[in-house]
């Protein structure tokens, strides 16, 4: 099948194949990113889902222990996940574990993506000594060594849930704030930003009602792609001992526990890990998917 063109005497065929045209990358960059959306929206739903109605599930309570019923193996007694090493239920405890965890996720997110996204905006926009210092920072922060870092500040001010959530939100700022510089620098030499500053709007009016609009949907796409990194930290820490502290069933926490039973209760560590996998996987697909579609959404403005 040959595509056909308009000329001025009709139609004549043309050289390029409606299947050269399928597999075209234009057309097929916008195929993967509705891919990606959808297998990442799926794969994060399968985890967030049920972590969020965990009370409402027929399960026992996360913290019900049953020694006569210790490293049941999954799909036994009616536990779908098995049970762990006093005899809880190990879905349950996934589960809860899943709302600290998740919890800890966003909270840093949210706290990285507003510091990161003022931070880099204002040294984007007013340059000069206040990017001087900004960037500095940057470099500073970015230098260290980022587990290293989260272990010390935690041994210093204790593993409680706000310290963790404050330690993994000064630890992403940066990503946010090199985004949003970068964004800020192109943005502000616009047609625009002029037109708002003859019309006698300050600094502070161009800034937060003109530049951070126009920037800010590119940057919550990157703190998306930070919540997945976040809950890895997080696990990372509860994993050697730095996460908050009991009773909270932390996925690191469970994936720690089991791991003296790893041999002959293969659950115990697997089935944690599975799920926190399916979380990062799905939320970085989802990311990408989304930043693949704003990029092609912007080239079709542009052309």
């Amino acid at each position: 099948m040959t595509i056909t063109e308009p000329t001025e005497t009709g139609k004549r065929p043309s050289r390029i194949t409606a299947a050269q045209l399928r597999d075209a990358g234009a057309t097929r960059r916008p195929r993967m990113a509705r891919v990606k959306i959808r297998i990442g929206a799926i794969l994060t739903a399968l985890v967030v889902l049920p972590v969020a109605l965990a009370g409402l599930l027929p399960l026992p309570g996360s913290t019900e222990q049953d020694l006569g019923s210790r490293r049941l193996p999954p799909l036994t007694d009616g536990h779908l996940f098995g049970t762990d090493q006093l005899g809880r239920d190990l879905l349950a405890r996934v589960l809860d574990g899943g709302q600290v965890s998740i919890l800890i996720g966003v909270l840093a997110v949210l706290v990285s993506g507003l510091i990161g996204l003022t931070a880099g905006a204002a040294a984007g926009y007013f340059g000069g000594w206040c990017d001087a210092v900004i960037s500095r920072l940057l470099e500073a922060q970015m230098s260290l060594p980022l587990l290293m870092m989260l272990l010390l500040v935690v041994a210093l001010f204790g593993p409680s849930v706000p310290v963790i959530t404050a330690v993994i939100a000064i630890a992403q700022w940066p990503e946010v704030a090199r985004l949003t510089r970068s964004m800020v620098l192109v943005e502000r030499e616009k047609p625009y930003v002029d037109a708002a500053r003859t019309l006698g709007l300050s600094h502070r009016g161009v800034l937060f009602r003109h530049l951070v609009p126009n920037v800010v949907r590119q940057t919550s796409l990157v703190v998306l792609l930070l919540l997945a990194q976040a809950v890895l930290l997080e696990s990372a820490l509860s994993y050697l001992g730095a996460g908050p502290e009991r009773p909270f069933a932390t996925w690191g926490r469970l994936i720690s526990d089991g791991q003296d039973y790893v041999t002959t209760s293969w659950w115990l560590v697997t089935l944690p890990g599975l799920v926190i996998v399916l979380l990062v996987v799905g939320v970085n697909l989802l990311g990408d998917g989304l930043r693949d579609t704003v990029r092609g959404t912007k080239k079709g403005v542009a052309a």
